[in-house]
Order: C-alpha cells, then structure tokens, then sequence
C-alpha cells in the first residue's frame, strides 16, 4: 500500500459485443461516431481518430452489415455523413452501459480494495482541477517574480 496521499487508483474497463465473426461494436466504434456526429465526415472522425478512412470505413460496414441496417447515413453529391437513428441509439445505449459497468465496477473495487478508487471521469476531474491550480501557481508564481524584478 502506498503512503502517498495522491495514489488513487482509477477503474479502466474495455468493453465491446461480439458476434461469431468477431468485433461487433465497442469503444473504437463509438468514438468513430461520436466524430462523425460531431464533424459530419467520417473522413475527418477518422483523421481525428489517427486511424485510415480504409480503416474507420471498414469497421462501420462491418458492424452495419451484421446488424443488418446502417448506422451512418452517407450524403451523395457531397462528403458528409450523419447519424442514422439506429446509429443514434446505439451510441446512446452503448454509452449507458459502459456507463453502468463502470460504476458497478468502481463499487465493487471500492469495496475490495483498501484505496479510494476513481472512476475514469473522476479522474480526469480530480486531473485537471489539478492542472488548473498548478496553471493558477503557475501565474501568480510569474507575476511575483516580475513585479520582484522592477
């Protein structure tokens, strides 16, 4: 066990459906159309993502023809694409219950373990109200140290 007042463990899941031929939908495929629900391109929610438009297109055919419908609706005459509302509700769902596996999972580690364990978003929280006060330090630190030297 740590003595360190900073050691707060955080609770990581990876967590995807599959089918007999494999990956159906998880994080990867989520990300991909949160970008594209966000930019309106799958090009550029690939480019954002650091992954190919082969590649980004590739696993969105995949899933669409296991499911059997279309998650993202391609515009014609222009590059575009939107969400379908299959699309919408998958994210959504998928959303949800990572959601739900997470707080289950950060409950029970909770109970399990003698740290304070965070969830993921706690984290980043706890990170960046972190950064702020060290940003803050930072620029109070600055304007001491130029008002010492007038």
């Amino acid at each position: 066990m740590s003595g360190n007042d900073e050691f707060c463990p955080r609770v990581r899941l990876n967590l995807w459906l599959e089918t007999d031929d494999g990956m159906l939908f998880g994080l990867g495929r989520a990300q991909l159309l949160e970008q594209i629900e966000k930019l309106g391109s799958l090009n550029k929610a690939a480019k954002e993502l650091g992954m190919s438009y082969r590649a980004a297109w590739g696993r969105l055919k995949n899933t669409e023809e296991v499911l059997g419908d279309a998650l993202v609706l391609r515009t014609r005459g222009r590059k575009g694409a939107s969400l379908t509302p299959l699309g919408e509700r998958v994210l959504e769902e998928y959303r949800q219950w990572a959601k739900e596996v997470e707080n289950f999972a950060v409950m029970t580690a909770r109970k399990s373990f003698p740290w304070q364990i965070s969830s993921y978003d706690e984290d980043e929280a706890r990170r960046k109200k972190g950064l702020s006060k060290v940003a803050k330090d930072k620029v109070a630190k600055d304007k001491e140290d130029s008002s010492m030297d007038k």
